[in-house]
């Protein structure tokens, strides 16, 4: 009996030491795909599940916490408005924020949150962007798009400016987006930065970002 309960002791040993590292690991799950700049589209759309422990630095992303990850993601859904999704650091800043734009009458017809995909970066030789969005961590945000264009060709907003994609900008317009409106204002004081203000050639003026890109 002795000798049974021995073997048994050991064959539990045996399985915890096997499955255990299984059973708690910390799971990543994410959805990708990468810009295709010929085909002006998304290609390559395909599903990762990986250990968390093993991710690469470019999916941790650079806020502790705001990985690739659906795990760090929570939905916020706030009163009539399309739920959306961001990295559960920042949902608590964003909600308050989108609250108080609210209660001061600004507009909000749609957003975006979180959505991974490799839209930025350098073009590799098949034509494919090469690196993840801040949308990929859950730490931007695009409000009215229908209203607030992306544009190239725009170190200064005016006619000579191409427009990616999204609505015509006109800074008058019912939801669009300026420095005076209450949504600017809120989300720059909770730590954001507004693509309409990029130094560069690109305008994005529906989109806020924790590092303004």
């Amino acid at each position: 009996m002795k000798l049974k309960s021995l073997y048994a002791k050991i064959f539990v040993l045996c399985f915890l030491t096997l499955v255990s590292p299984l059973l708690f690991a910390s799971i990543c799950t994410y959805q990708s795909w990468d810009w295709d700049t010929n085909l002006k589209k998304a290609v390559n759309v395909h599903k990762v599940v990986k250990d968390k422990n093993v991710l690469t630095k470019e999916e941790q992303g650079v806020v502790s916490g705001c990985s690739v990850c659906e795990e760090d993601q929570v939905k916020i859904k706030i009163d009539s408005l399309p739920e959306f999704f961001v990295c559960k650091k920042v949902a608590a800043k964003i909600t308050k924020a989108i609250k108080r734009t609210l209660n001061a009458k600004f507009p909000i017809f749609s957003i975006v949150g979180y959505r991974v995909g490799k839209s930025k970066g350098k073009i590799n030789a098949q034509g494919l962007r090469t690196e993840f969005s801040n949308h990929s961590y859950g730490t931007a945000i695009d409000f009215n798009s229908e209203k607030n264009g992306l544009y190239d060709n725009c170190i200064i907003f005016s006619d000579s400016c191409f427009k990616l994609r999204g609505g015509d900008y006109f800074s008058d317009a019912e939801g669009a987006i300026t420095k005076r409106t209450p949504l600017y204002i809120e989300l720059l004081k909770v730590g954001f930065k507004w693509g309409g203000e990029i130094v560069g050639k690109q305008k994005d003026f529906m989109h806020f970002s924790l590092t303004g890109m």
